[in-house]
């Protein structure tokens, strides 16, 4: 199982399968289907792993059992990047 995860930009956090079961569950995937994919990735036997390859272990999942659900993954990506630079100074910068 993965013990940290390595972000973009360097850091190192904790991994959580919980952020997976909740992302997924956004797109539009069942629960349990969400769950599944999560479990996939905390069968894992590497010690670290990059939040993009978590990512896109993610979206191939989503999208062999439903197409939909890995765009409706990425719209949501892509929206709430375009937020996070526009307010990561803070909200009245």
């Amino acid at each position: 199982m993965p013990r940290k995860v390595i972000k973009k930009d360097g850091r190192e956090e904790e991994f959580i399968p919980e952020k997976i079961v909740v992302s997924a569950v956004k797109s539009g995937a069942p629960p349990e289907l969400a769950r599944e994919i999560a479990r996939e990735i905390q069968a894992t036997r590497q010690e670290t792993m990059e939040s993009k390859e978590i990512r896109e272990r993610v979206l191939e999942k989503l999208r062999a059992v439903n197409p939909v659900y890995e765009h409706n993954w990425r719209s949501y990506d892509k929206a709430a990047k375009r937020l996070y630079d526009r307010y990561k100074g803070g909200l009245y910068s």
